[in-house]
C-alpha cells in the first residue's frame, strides 16, 4: 500500500471520530435503557443475541442518582438507578472498588484527554492529514477514546454491555468504544508495517548547480 500525496484525509479522520464517539453513546443509552432492571433487588439484565457465545449484558448498582450536580440529568437519561462502571482500564486494571473514588478512574480520565489532545495536534501535520490510512486509525482510536471520556466524566466510570462468553470462558465485557480503540490501534499497526511514505516529488528536486571548470594556466619558460 503507497499513501496518495497531496490530499487532505482530515474529513475521514473527523468523521470517524465524531461518529465513533457518537455510536458509543447512543448505544450504551439504548441499551441500558432498553435492559433497565425491573425489580430493586435485580441488578444484571441480558438479551440473548447468539445463544451460548454473545448477549448484551447490563449491569445495575442499588443505588440511585440523587438528583444533585449539573451533569444529573446525564446520568438518569437510561433510569434513575446507577449502572455498575469499570472504573480502570481494559480488563479492570485499576478498577478499585465501587466507591466513587474508587479506582483509577480520574487518572484514566487524564490520559484520554491527554491522548485525545496529541491526536488532534498530530493529525493536523501535513504530512499525517495526507495519509488516508493513518487518518483512519487516528479517527478510529479518538472517537473510542472521546467516547469512554465521556463515561468518566458523566457516570465517574465506562459502561460495559457487550458479553461474549463460552461455557465457563467468559471475556471481560467493552463497549463500542473499546471496539473503536482496538481496530484503529490496529490499523497503526498495519499501517507502521505496509505503508510505504510518498517518494519525493522529482519535478521538485531542484538539481545542483553544475561548477565551472578550473582554469588552467600555463607559463612559457624565459618569457
Amino acid at each position: 500500500m503507497n499513501v496518495v500525496p497531496h490530499r487532505s484525509y482530515f474529513v475521514l479522520f473527523a468523521v470517524l471520530a465524531i461518529g465513533g464517539l457518537a455510536a458509543d453513546q447512543a448505544s450504551k443509552y439504548l441499551v441500558f435503557s432498553q435492559l433497565y432492571p425491573g425489580e430493586a433487588t435485580e441488578i444484571e439484565t441480558r438479551q440473548v443475541v447468539i445463544p451460548g457465545l454473545f448477549d448484551l449484558r447490563t449491569l445495575y448498582t442499588r443505588q440511585y442518582d440523587a438528583g444533585e450536580g449539573r451533569l444529573s440529568f446525564l446520568r438518569t437519561i437510561s433510569g434513575d438507578r446507577l449502572p455498575y462502571v469499570n472504573r480502570g482500564a481494559l480488563f479492570g486494571i485499576g478498577g478499585g472498588d465501587d466507591d466513587e473514588a474508587g479506582g483509577m478512574n480520574g487518572f484514566f480520565a487524564i490520559v484520554s484527554v491527554l491522548a485525545a489532545i496529541f491526536i488532534v495536534g498530530w493529525v493536523t501535520r501535513a504530512h499525517v492529514a495526507q495519509d488516508r490510512f493513518l487518518c483512519l486509525a487516528l479517527g478510529l482510536i479518538l472517537g473510542g477514546t472521546l467516547g469512554n471520556l465521556y463515561d468518566r466524566i458523566v457516570f465517574h466510570g465506562v459502561r460495559d454491555f457487550l458479553h461474549w462468553y463460552y461455557e465457563t470462558h467468559v471475556w471481560p465485557d467493552f463497549n463500542i468504544a473499546d471496539c473503536c480503540l482496538v481496530c484503529g490501534a490496529g490499523t497503526l499497526l498495519l499501517h507502521s508495517f505496509f505503508v510505504k511514505d510518498p517518494a519525493p516529488d522529482a519535478a521538485k528536486v531542484e538539481p545542483a548547480p553544475a561548477q565551472a571548470p578550473l582554469e588552467t594556466t600555463s607559463s612559457t619558460p624565459g618569457a
